[in-house]
């Protein structure tokens, strides 16, 4: 799928991926131009993987790709550091160079899923901010940057703004992460004549004043871009479930589990998450959201495996959608069921069903665990637990050597020994 650069605006819109633009008019007449756009996004590194809840900015770096555009993925290694308020009641962990260093290593696998990269004119790059913020002087950065920042208007701006009025409480550091992100567009201008910052609505604050600096500092014009926030239609963050983050890298989440979790998208959200999350064309867009009763669950199959096959690969897509046609249709425990592991030992033993389930990983906590026995929510051998102390052990072992864990009829996984070292 690919557009003209004059598109760009209109294939967001069209997507359901645009929120608000500082200059449209302006934006659209620079992408006229002819020459690729330069835009970039940023992303923190505070977890060894992004989330799903990063997937719609990773997508509008996809789209700047395929109208022509040059996307810049900017790494946070420096902005880390610092921590950014926004959306956040309180500070978030500091975390060492050495864990930062290990998460930006994680992260960047993701986008070579989604981005073209290389030399070419459109063909993305990959940048990391603290190669310029950890060499910044502090008192001369103040002097230059500082003072174009009125602190009557930071302290409008939602990141801070909010946490204020929580009587949350917020770090100088923190209050910084404003300066540094504008400072970021301007370096990534001088660096690579990148002329676009998008991100999400809650970034708008923080976007303009880059936009603001540069013209003050360097006379630029620069643009701004966001996204809507996304919930689903019950109001839930996209990205977070009763079993934890949905990460994209999949190490951390399989592709199993995450196509499960597109195919349980709520019937109201089919067509919005087709649109942003996958390239179907919009004439297969409007035919599978038209679908009705049952038959609607194609239309969430597709959008999971369209969706899988982006961020995994086609081969792994497919090969769990398979599995789910398996489980689900055919009754069968399919072998490539997510593999999870306990410790032979304490099979031997006994253990408790909620401690197995934590300890294997296949929930957060016991507790959770112990909250769904209580409403006969979690299967052991497809028989519902009903007392949260029952013990499981090797003579619950199937004849494939797997004790099958489910939660409901939407998650499943096998439960393996394995021998102590």
């Amino acid at each position: 799928m690919t557009a003209r650069g004059s598109d760009f605006l209109s294939l967001l819109e069209a997507r359901r991926a645009l929120h608000q633009c500082t200059d449209a008019a302006a934006l659209r007449a620079l992408f006229d131009e002819g020459k690729p756009v330069v835009g970039y996004i940023g992303f923190d590194c505070t977890a060894p993987s992004l989330h799903v809840g990063s997937l719609l900015q990773i997508m509008t770096l996809r789209r700047l790709q395929q109208c022509g555009g040059k996307p810049i993925v900017l790494l946070g290694g420096g902005t880390t550091k610092v921590g950014d308020p926004s959306g956040r009641d309180e500070s978030r962990q500091i975390l060492s160079d050495a864990q930062i260093a290990e998460n930006a290593r994680g992260i960047r696998k993701i986008f070579e899923r989604f981005l073209t990269f290389g030399d070419g004119p459109s063909d993305a790059i990959l940048v990391d901010n603290d190669e310029w913020l950890s060499e910044l002087r502090y008192v001369p950065f103040l002097r230059e940057i500082g003072r174009h920042f009125s602190v009557n208007t930071m302290i409008k701006m939602d990141s801070v703004r909010l946490r204020l009025e929580r009587e949350q409480s917020l770090s100088f550091l923190e209050f910084n992460y404003m300066l540094l992100q504008a400072y970021d567009f301007v370096e990534l201008a001088r660096r690579y004549g990148c002329r676009l910052q998008m991100g999400g609505s809650d970034q708008w604050g923080n976007i303009v004043s880059g936009v603001e600096l540069g013209r003050r500092t360097d006379g630029l014009s620069l643009f701004g871009v966001t996204s809507p926030l996304i919930t689903t239609s019950s109001g839930a963050k996209m990205g977070k479930t009763a079993a934890g983050a949905v990460w994209l890298n999949p190490d951390m989440l399989s592709a199993y589990d995450y196509w499960q979790f597109w195919r349980n998208t709520e019937d109201a959200d089919v067509g919005r998450f087709l649109r942003i999350f996958t390239d179907l064309p919009e004439a297969e867009i409007l035919r599978l959201e038209s679908l009705q009763g049952a038959e609607l669950n194609d239309a969430k199959k597709r959008l999971a495996t369209e969706a899988t096959a982006l961020a995994h690969g086609a081969e792994a897509a497919h090969a769990a959608a398979d599995t789910a046609r398996r489980t689900f249709e055919a009754g069968e425990t399919a072998d490539d069921l997510p593999g999870l592991f306990i410790s032979r030992a304490e099979l031997e033993k006994g253990v408790q069903v909620a401690i197995a389930s934590a300890h294997s990983s296949f929930l957060p906590s016991a507790s959770e665990a112990r909250r769904l026995i209580a409403n006969r929510g979690l299967r052991v051998n497809d028989r519902v637990v009903e007392d949260p102390k029952e013990l499981i052990s090797l003579a619950d072992l199937a004849p494939g050597g797997f004790i099958k864990l489910s939660i409901g009829k939407k998650k499943h996984a096998l439960l393996r020994p394995k021998n102590d070292d």
